[in-house]
């Protein structure tokens, strides 16, 4: 019983991990295409461009980053600017340098010098930054999950929606991805009791108002948070981005998603037949996979603090391999303090130790520095 709590509890961590997977994609091809991962958009932040080379079918999954590339991004108006470095293969821009505008085409150049020392050219078709509406409201309501068996207690979760109009009529097609940061807390008497936890999305996540009579989306399902893990027990908040995209870019993303959606994962086998916005010069058959996206941004936070049914117990497993010792007693040095009973309570005083060095430090999952723009009811 102990090694299926243990199991269960380890899937726990792996749920909440919040990590993205990184794009390698798989391909059922012999040659290592280039991928170009990029997005650029109307906010003053860092750009980030990320090359990397496909994985063969059959190859072991690991990134291969392409490095020592000159990566540029040039304007309609003739402006150029040079992107550094940061860690192999991803190359980012200067906030102070760079921001994109509204109304302006982008075009990405990428050279890299290949193992014969010829220089490669590879570039972007032209994309224009389209505007944005504001996001209008966040909002969200209780789903309750019927159990398959039914003599399971039913459990709820928490669907999350999103209004948006652009009366302007110029942004048809629409893309959103998110941030979720969630409050948490050790059910035991240890210093770093309370932390937070940070994840991104890693799902498609678009829309075209192109046949709809009035550009508006109304309670569109942008996520949806179960209480398979600990994000709503306390308070929990979601970030979300909204992207203005080209219908180019939205036919890839469909594409991509749909292929996904057979495969079982956005980061399973991505074919090289779905096709991008950058080429090779030289080589204009050569297969590129990717996409350089250029988009006006628009965010908005909400928080929820709610009760909901159907948590497990997440920490069952640190009470069952608890151990109860007095304070003098020698603790092993690879056991863990979850709670010290002493005074004001009636003596015996003793410890309570564990073998999981998260049920008494909330930091080995999260952080216990709270985010700036944090706020508790």
């Amino acid at each position: 019983m102990r090694t299926v709590k243990y199991i269960c509890f380890t899937l726990f961590l792996l749920l909440v991990a919040g990590c993205i997977t990184p794009f390698v994609p798989e391909v059922d091809e012999t040659e290592e295409l280039l991928v170009v991962q990029g997005l650029i958009t109307d906010q003053p932040e860092v750009y980030t461009i990320r090359l990397s080379r496909s994985q063969p079918l059959g190859y072991v999954v690991t990134e291969k980053p392409v490095k020592g590339c000159t990566v540029l991004i040039e304007d309609d108006l003739g402006h150029s600017y040079t992107l550094h470095e940061s860690e192999p293969g991803t190359y980012i821009t200067a906030p102070a340098t760079f921001c994109g505008e509204i109304g302006r085409k982008y075009t990405l150049k990428i050279s890299e010098r290949n193992p014969t020392g010829n220089i490669i050219t590879y570039q972007s078709l032209p994309e224009e930054m389209r505007p944005v509406p504001p996001i209008d409201s966040i909002f969200y309501e209780k789903k309750t999950i019927q159990p398959a068996d039914p003599k399971e207690p039913m459990t709820e979760g928490c669907q999350i929606y999103l209004n948006t109009y652009d009366k302007s009529g110029i942004c048809k097609y629409y893309r959103w991805d998110y941030t979720e940061t969630w409050k948490f807390k050790l059910p035991y008497d240890v210093d770093n009791q309370i932390c937070w936890k940070t994840a991104g999305s890693d799902i498609i996540d678009i829309k075209s108002t192109a046949v709809l009579s009035e550009n508006k989306i109304n309670r569109y399902p942008v996520a949806f948070v179960s209480t398979e893990t600990d994000r709503l027990s306390l308070r929990y908040s979601i970030f979300i981005n909204q992207y203005s995209i080209s219908e180019e870019e939205f036919n890839y993303w469909d594409k991509l998603q749909n292929t996904s959606v057979d495969v079982g994962s956005l980061y399973d086998i991505i074919p090289a037949t779905i096709p991008g916005n950058v080429f090779c010069v030289q080589k204009p058959q050569e297969k590129v996979l990717g996409y350089f996206s250029v988009s006006a941004k628009t965010s908005k936070r909400a928080f929820i603090q709610d009760s909901f049914k159907g948590f497990p117990d997440f920490f069952s497993v640190c009470a069952e391999a608890a151990d109860t010792v007095s304070l003098d007693a020698y603790v092993p040095s690879d056991a863990f303090i979850i709670a010290i009973r002493k005074p004001p309570e009636p003596p015996p005083w003793y410890k309570v130790i564990t073998d999981y060095p998260w049920c008494f430090d909330c930091s080995f999952r999260g952080t216990i520095v709270k985010p700036d723009f944090w706020v508790d009811e």
